[in-house]
């Protein structure tokens, strides 16, 4: 009997050692805190080029918004529809709460965010945690 369950262990263990070894997705923050169009069309431009070049699978983006950034992730913004697609590919939109703080405060009202958006408290943090969580921070 112990002969028997010895040679099954080592039957799966040769098994387990020839199968491929699953890849650890692709990590990537991409920062956008410029309000420029062309550099807002640039970031959705490489989470494209991201998702194209590694597949939905095998990479993982956030977007990371702050600053003058956050535009991107205003509700009316003109990339709506870029950005609901991306975030249905598994995209994350991270919009940073005290950057949207400063902003009701200087227009007197609370900018509504794109509803695809996630508030963290502040972009610049969240960036730093998902460095800390292997993610390659890319400033297009």
């Amino acid at each position: 009997m112990f002969k028997r369950l010895t040679s099954l262990i080592l039957l799966v263990l040769v098994m387990l050692a020839a199968v491929p070894a699953a890849q650890a997705a692709t990590k990537v923050v991409l920062q956008i805190s410029d309000a420029s169009p062309a550099k807002q069309t640039l970031v959705l431009n490489v989470a494209n080029n991201l998702i194209s070049a590694y597949g939905l699978d095998n990479v993982k983006i956030h977007i990371v918004a702050f600053g003058p950034g956050l535009k991107l992730l205003f509700a009316k913004n003109p990339n709506v529809v870029r950005i609901q697609s991306l975030y249905a590919s598994g995209v994350h939109f991270d919009a940073c709460e005290n950057t949207l703080r400063a902003m009701t405060k200087k227009l007197g009202y609370r900018p509504k965010l794109d509803p695809y958006a996630t508030p963290v408290p502040a972009g610049i943090v969240q960036i730093i945690k998902l460095v800390h969580r292997g993610y390659t921070l890319v400033r297009p």
